[in-house]
């Protein structure tokens, strides 16, 4: 890497709070990409409405075609790109492969912070956002308990999503309430500066 911009990765299954700790380090002047914005950009150009199946089909199709590191290959150019400006935060990594591959593209520059919640605590926020239309850019989607299940399910069996996590830099433990999920964000913040 040409330069010694960081590049956070945030993992942590759905509904841990990747997407409020994402909007804090984009706040502290991070750049922003979405790993899975790639999923949910040809979900669009389908022109059919997201379904976790459909998202679920097209990420397997992805890495079917580009093996499990698929999000980390497509992303490399989009994060090269922001890396010329800046730090660059990508919310959403998913597998052991793409943290290999990022962490061999990018060496001491690439850091992951792992953001973890129960699955009971994950489920009751995903249903609350479930009912909330006005979610239009598809970032903080809510899901029924048993389509986040078969989610957490298909993420852990099928991407390996568990090797990231448990090789995290720094893991956030989102339990509590907003106030104190934002204090663990500060510290975070101050740890991540001093890298």
């Amino acid at each position: 890497m040409p330069n010694s911009n960081k590049l956070v990765a945030i993992v942590g299954m759905c509904g841990s709070g990747k997407s409020v700790l994402a909007d804090a380090l984009a706040a502290e002047g991070y750049g922003y990409l979405r790993f899975g914005q790639i999923v949910l950009d040809e979900v669009k150009k389908r022109g059919v409405p997201p379904t976790e199946a459909l998202e679920r089909e097209i990420r397997e199709d992805f890495r079917e075609k580009l093996g499990m590191g698929a999000m980390a290959i497509l992303n490399i150019p989009k994060f090269d790109e922001l890396l010329q400006a800046g730090n660059v935060v990508g919310d959403g990594l998913y597998s052991w492969d793409e943290y290999k591959i990022l962490k061999e593209k990018y060496g001491e520059n690439f850091f992951v912070v792992a953001v973890y919640a129960p699955p009971q605590i994950r489920y009751e926020r995903l249903e609350k956002r479930f009912s909330d239309a006005s979610d239009t850019a598809l970032r903080n989607r809510g899901f029924s308990r048993e389509a986040a299940t078969a989610r957490d399910m298909a993420e852990i069996e099928n991407i390996a999503k568990g090797g990231p996590i448990a090789m995290a830099d720094y893991t956030i433990l989102n339990i509590g309430t907003m106030a104190e999920y934002q204090e663990q964000i500060k510290k975070f913040i101050e740890w991540i500066k001093n890298k």
